[in-house]
Protein backbone atom coordinates (compact mmCIF):
# COMPACT_ATOMS: atom_id res chain seq x y z
CA UNK A 1 0.00 0.00 0.00
CA UNK A 2 1.30 3.43 -1.15
CA UNK A 3 1.17 7.13 0.97
CA UNK A 4 -1.16 8.08 -1.03
CA UNK A 5 -3.73 4.81 -0.18
CA UNK A 6 -3.08 5.87 3.60
CA UNK A 7 -4.15 9.59 2.61
CA UNK A 8 -7.20 8.74 0.88
CA UNK A 9 -8.24 6.01 4.10
CA UNK A 10 -6.96 9.46 6.03
CA UNK A 11 -9.12 11.82 4.41
CA UNK A 12 -12.38 9.21 4.28
CA UNK A 13 -11.97 8.37 8.03
CA UNK A 14 -11.74 12.84 8.45
CA UNK A 15 -14.78 13.02 6.46
CA UNK A 16 -16.95 10.78 8.48
CA UNK A 17 -15.71 12.80 11.46
CA UNK A 18 -16.52 16.07 10.35
CA UNK A 19 -20.25 14.44 9.11
CA UNK A 20 -20.36 13.18 12.41
CA UNK A 21 -20.03 15.98 14.18
CA UNK A 22 -22.08 18.05 11.93
CA UNK A 23 -25.18 15.96 13.06
CA UNK A 24 -28.01 17.84 15.43
CA UNK A 25 -29.96 16.49 17.99
CA UNK A 26 -32.37 17.99 19.95
CA UNK A 27 -30.51 19.98 23.40
CA UNK A 28 -34.48 20.03 24.36
CA UNK A 29 -35.24 17.55 27.75
CA UNK A 30 -38.06 15.15 27.69
CA UNK A 31 -41.20 16.63 27.34
CA UNK A 32 -44.70 14.95 27.71
CA UNK A 33 -47.14 16.79 26.81
CA UNK A 34 -50.36 15.41 28.85
CA UNK A 35 -54.39 15.63 30.14
CA UNK A 36 -55.10 15.31 33.35
CA UNK A 37 -58.62 14.30 34.27
CA UNK A 38 -60.12 16.30 37.47
CA UNK A 39 -59.29 13.68 39.86
CA UNK A 40 -55.67 14.57 39.16
CA UNK A 41 -54.87 11.46 37.52
CA UNK A 42 -53.07 11.33 34.17
CA UNK A 43 -55.38 10.50 31.42
CA UNK A 44 -51.66 9.75 28.82
CA UNK A 45 -49.75 11.95 26.62
CA UNK A 46 -47.61 11.94 24.17
CA UNK A 47 -43.63 12.13 24.72
CA UNK A 48 -41.40 14.64 22.72
CA UNK A 49 -37.41 14.04 23.08
CA UNK A 50 -34.26 13.24 20.86
CA UNK A 51 -36.59 10.64 18.30
CA UNK A 52 -33.93 8.25 18.92
CA UNK A 53 -35.57 6.38 22.03
CA UNK A 54 -31.94 6.80 23.17
CA UNK A 55 -30.92 9.07 26.16
CA UNK A 56 -28.21 11.67 25.56
CA UNK A 57 -25.65 9.64 27.47
CA UNK A 58 -25.96 6.30 25.18
CA UNK A 59 -25.85 9.06 21.82
CA UNK A 60 -22.40 9.92 23.72
CA UNK A 61 -21.18 6.30 23.92
CA UNK A 62 -22.49 5.42 20.08
CA UNK A 63 -20.22 8.67 19.25
CA UNK A 64 -17.33 7.66 21.39
CA UNK A 65 -17.56 4.02 20.16
CA UNK A 66 -17.65 5.46 16.37
CA UNK A 67 -14.33 7.37 16.79
CA UNK A 68 -12.71 4.59 17.87
CA UNK A 69 -13.77 2.26 15.67
CA UNK A 70 -12.67 4.55 13.37
CA UNK A 71 -9.52 5.58 15.05
CA UNK A 72 -8.82 1.65 15.21
CA UNK A 73 -9.50 1.25 11.51
CA UNK A 74 -7.01 3.90 10.79
CA UNK A 75 -4.61 2.23 12.79
CA UNK A 76 -4.93 -0.89 11.06
CA UNK A 77 -4.57 0.54 7.83
CA UNK A 78 -1.08 2.11 8.90
CA UNK A 79 -0.32 -1.12 9.59
CA UNK A 80 -0.64 -2.39 6.52
CA UNK A 81 2.10 -0.61 5.38
CA UNK A 82 4.83 -3.18 5.82
CA UNK A 83 7.89 -2.45 3.15
CA UNK A 84 10.27 0.91 4.82
CA UNK A 85 12.23 2.17 2.07
CA UNK A 86 15.88 3.93 2.36
CA UNK A 87 17.71 6.38 0.48
CA UNK A 88 21.18 5.45 -0.86
CA UNK A 89 23.86 4.44 1.81
CA UNK A 90 21.87 5.50 4.63
CA UNK A 91 20.15 4.14 7.63
CA UNK A 92 17.68 7.13 8.81
CA UNK A 93 14.19 6.14 8.88
CA UNK A 94 12.26 8.67 6.64
CA UNK A 95 9.46 10.90 8.05
CA UNK A 96 6.87 9.32 5.46
CA UNK A 97 7.07 5.93 7.62
CA UNK A 98 6.95 7.30 10.84
CA UNK A 99 3.03 7.30 11.07
CA UNK A 100 2.67 3.31 10.11
CA UNK A 101 6.00 2.75 12.04
CA UNK A 102 3.95 4.24 15.55
CA UNK A 103 1.16 1.82 14.48
CA UNK A 104 3.70 -0.92 14.23
CA UNK A 105 5.06 -0.18 17.63
CA UNK A 106 1.74 0.27 19.55
CA UNK A 107 0.32 -2.99 17.96
CA UNK A 108 3.28 -4.36 19.35
CA UNK A 109 3.27 -2.38 23.02
CA UNK A 110 -0.24 -3.53 23.48
CA UNK A 111 0.32 -7.24 22.80
CA UNK A 112 3.37 -8.61 24.54
CA UNK A 113 3.23 -11.64 22.87
CA UNK A 114 3.52 -10.37 19.25
CA UNK A 115 6.98 -10.78 17.83
CA UNK A 116 8.52 -9.28 14.36
CA UNK A 117 11.31 -10.33 12.14
CA UNK A 118 12.68 -6.76 9.98
CA UNK A 119 14.51 -8.15 7.44
CA UNK A 120 16.98 -5.71 5.88
CA UNK A 121 18.02 -5.18 2.34
CA UNK A 122 19.92 -3.20 -0.12
CA UNK A 123 20.68 -2.28 -3.50
CA UNK A 124 23.34 -3.94 -5.74
CA UNK A 125 26.04 -1.15 -5.40
CA UNK A 126 28.78 -2.03 -3.21
CA UNK A 127 30.39 -5.08 -1.54
CA UNK A 128 28.42 -7.80 -0.49
CA UNK A 129 30.20 -7.67 2.74
CA UNK A 130 28.90 -4.01 3.25
CA UNK A 131 25.61 -4.49 1.77
CA UNK A 132 25.16 -7.33 4.57
CA UNK A 133 25.94 -4.82 7.32
CA UNK A 134 24.32 -1.87 5.55
CA UNK A 135 20.77 -4.22 5.27
CA UNK A 136 21.53 -4.54 9.33
CA UNK A 137 22.34 -1.18 10.31
CA UNK A 138 18.75 -0.51 8.29
CA UNK A 139 16.74 -3.39 10.20
CA UNK A 140 18.39 -1.88 13.55
CA UNK A 141 17.47 1.77 12.84
CA UNK A 142 13.86 0.09 12.63
CA UNK A 143 14.31 -1.60 15.25
CA UNK A 144 15.22 1.56 17.74
CA UNK A 145 12.14 3.71 16.03
CA UNK A 146 10.09 0.94 17.46
CA UNK A 147 11.13 0.74 20.83
CA UNK A 148 11.46 4.37 21.17
CA UNK A 149 7.74 4.19 20.37
CA UNK A 150 6.89 1.65 23.12
CA UNK A 151 7.60 -1.69 21.30
CA UNK A 152 9.83 -4.14 23.51
CA UNK A 153 13.41 -5.08 22.03
CA UNK A 154 12.80 -8.50 23.19
CA UNK A 155 9.82 -8.80 20.54
CA UNK A 156 12.18 -7.91 17.68
CA UNK A 157 14.65 -9.65 15.81
CA UNK A 158 16.42 -8.19 13.12
CA UNK A 159 17.83 -9.76 9.86
CA UNK A 160 20.14 -8.40 6.74
CA UNK A 161 19.80 -10.27 3.55
CA UNK A 162 22.43 -7.29 1.67
CA UNK A 163 22.04 -7.28 -2.04
CA UNK A 164 20.28 -10.85 -1.80
CA UNK A 165 16.24 -11.36 -3.28
CA UNK A 166 16.23 -7.87 -4.81
CA UNK A 167 12.56 -6.91 -5.49
CA UNK A 168 13.34 -5.30 -8.95
CA UNK A 169 16.61 -6.93 -10.47
CA UNK A 170 17.03 -4.39 -13.18
CA UNK A 171 20.15 -1.85 -12.76
CA UNK A 172 18.65 1.50 -12.50
CA UNK A 173 18.30 3.78 -10.22
CA UNK A 174 14.39 3.17 -9.89
CA UNK A 175 15.17 -0.72 -8.99
CA UNK A 176 17.83 0.35 -6.92
CA UNK A 177 15.42 2.80 -4.79
CA UNK A 178 12.78 -0.48 -4.46
CA UNK A 179 15.93 -2.67 -3.33
CA UNK A 180 16.65 -0.64 -0.38
CA UNK A 181 14.46 -1.47 2.32
CA UNK A 182 13.37 -2.66 5.53
CA UNK A 183 10.34 -5.47 5.98
CA UNK A 184 8.51 -6.01 9.02
CA UNK A 185 7.27 -9.40 9.41
CA UNK A 186 4.95 -10.43 12.32
CA UNK A 187 5.69 -14.23 13.09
Amino acid sequence: MNVLSIRNIFALVLVSFIAAGCTSTDTRPDETVGVVDQDGADAGGVGLGNGSGLSEEELAEQQRLAEQNAMTAEQDALREVRVFYFDFDKTIVKPESHMSLRAHAALLAANPAVKVVLNGYADERGTKEYNLALGERRAQAIERFLVVNGANDSQIETVSYGEEFPVDPAHNEAAWNKNRRVVIEYK
